[in-house]
């Protein structure tokens, strides 16, 4: 494949843009190489500047569940840019949205939007220790929920892909009161509550965790967390930034069936453009200004654009077959995967949750990785040869050995059996067949 205009367009990036590129992982330090640059996507393919193009995985890193530049959205943002692009008044469009995620999803009673997954998450962690008084926040190692200052400890996926144990430039207080567990370890989580209970303000929790690769919470994980923090006087919250509308209407929490005090949100409810959002039990989000003592605003929050793009892309999804539909072809993936994999001696694992799932290069696993410390001991060198070799078949993965992908409602059974090939190829590329 040619990557002529992609080299120059990196190139003249790198003078001007840290690393080329405005976010890490997009830089592909972990795979070896430039990185592509995307011109355009439609359905299950995005194209780059060279006019290679590709069956896309990486769907934006999980929002475009309906696939790329969906008529239906297109539509929606196109009539909602014609009224004006933002206003910093209220609109009929953000009543609209809350009504729909407050109707699917029952935890959530009242709903802020904002900009972004990250501010979502560090308004709810502020809101969580208002209504506490409480100071302390639990979280699990590989789990990240943005780059707020208090949530960069052992954060997943961006920072394991560069080799990042932290971040400099966040002062020792800001990250004092941020505790740290295993993922899926309830008891290690059970003897930090023993100690220093009482001065828990709130558990974060990703329920499926999607940035340290795909680790599902074990049986009575999540039930226990929700006991911990009833028994202590914490606030459990979900971040649903990925798994939100992914596992269905109600997200991970209606899969799973445990209900949080706070959730939060972004991705899907944005349909591809920027968009967040926090919310809850009502008694707690009632103090969030100008209600309450918890302050946090927006300018850009709740914009129309954003909101009209979230509106079409949830009327797609309360479609009665939509969840079926893409279990099918996300299952179909799976099977197909699973065997492909296996005429090359199990080198990998494929896992899933729904339409989200993951490749770990860890050769005859007979289990999906359990933890953060689990997912690490996977060969991270071969799959960066994989996603070369991949990438050069017209399948796209994320540039990262500890992200996941996902299937949107635009790949088809061709897609699935294009890829199949694709992978069997790649394989016996890095193989050496």
């Amino acid at each position: 494949m040619r990557r002529e205009r992609s080299t120059k367009l990196f190139e003249r990036a790198v003078k001007l843009i840290p690393g080329g590129v405005n976010s890490p992982v997009r830089a592909f330090k972990a795979v070896g190489g430039n990185p592509i640059f995307i011109s355009r996507g439609e359905g299950p393919f995005i194209h780059d500047a060279d006019g290679n193009r590709y069956i896309d995985y990486v769907c934006s890193w999980g929002p475009l569940i309906l696939g790329h530049a969906p008529a239906a959205v297109l539509d929606a943002i196109g009539r909602a840019a014609k009224d004006g692009t933002s206003f910093g008044w209220a609109t009929a469009r953000e009543v609209e949205l809350a009504e729909r995620v407050a109707n699917a999803v029952p935890s959530v009673e009242r709903v802020r939007f904002v900009n972004s997954g990250t501010e979502a998450t560090m308004s709810a962690l502020r809101l969580a220790r208002g209504f506490t008084g409480r100071d302390r926040v639990l979280k699990f190692s590989g789990c990240y929920h943005g780059h707020a200052d208090a949530f960069l400890s052992e954060a997943g996926s961006g920072v394991a892909t560069l080799g990042i144990p932290g971040s400099a430039g966040v002062p020792v207080g800001a990250a004092k009161d941020t505790l740290t567990a295993p993922y899926n370890d309830l008891e290690q989580t059970r003897e930090l509550f023993a100690t220093v209970g009482g001065e828990i303000a709130a558990v974060i929790v990703e329920p499926v965790a999607c940035n340290m690769g795909l680790v599902p919470p074990q049986d009575g994980f999540l039930p226990g967390l929700r006991e911990l923090c009833d028994a202590h006087g914490a606030l459990l919250i979900f971040d649903e930034v990925i798994t939100g509308f992914r596992l269905g209407l109600a997200g991970a929490q209606g899969y799973y069936k445990v209900r949080p005090d706070l959730s939060t949100f972004g991705k899907v409810i944005g349909g591809g453009l920027p968009v967040g959002a926090y919310g809850g039990r009502a008694d707690i989000m009632e103090k969030v200004a100008p209600l309450g003592p918890v302050y946090q605003a927006g300018t850009l929050s709740g914009n129309p654009l954003a909101m009209a793009a979230g509106l079409a892309t949830l009327e797609a999804l309360s479609r009665p077959s939509f969840y079926d539909d893409l279990e099918r072809v996300s299952a179909a993936l799976a099977t197909g995967l699973s065997e492909v994999l296996g005429k090359h001696d199990h080198i990998a694992r494929f896992d899933r949750v729904a339409s989200i799932f993951y490749l770990w290069f860890k050769a005859n696993a007979d289990h999906p990785a359990r933890d953060y410390a689990e997912i690490k001991t996977a060969d991270a060198g071969l799959y960066g040869k994989f996603f070369n070799a991949l990438l050069q078949q017209g399948v796209a993965l994320a540039p990262s050995a500890f992200e996941v992908g996902f299937v949107s409602s635009s790949h088809q059974q061709t897609h699935v059996d294009a890829t199949l090939t694709a992978v069997d190829r790649a394989l016996e590329q890095i193989r050496g067949r």
